[in-house]
């Protein structure tokens, strides 16, 4: 499963499921990485795993859109 860091609250991460919609918290114990908000993660196996290339290929998903938006 993927998800969505919406904020941290602090020692609480608040996930938002990618797929589901579905709003998770989590200690931030939980994560072996500086987690961010905005960060996108994957959970597999019982472990959170950054997903830096899904995250980077979002960001610039939402960059183009944007910028469609800005010339019409």
């Amino acid at each position: 499963m993927k998800y969505s860091v919406d904020h941290i609250e602090g020692d609480i991460v608040v996930l938002e499921n990618l797929e589901t919609r579905e709003i998770i918290n989590e200690e931030i114990s939980l994560f072996d990485f500086e987690v961010k908000d905005g960060n996108i993660v994957s959970f597999i196996d019982g472990k959170y795993y950054l997903e830096k290339q899904y995250e980077d290929e979002k960001r610039q998903s939402l960059r183009e859109r944007l910028n469609k938006l800005k010339k019409n």
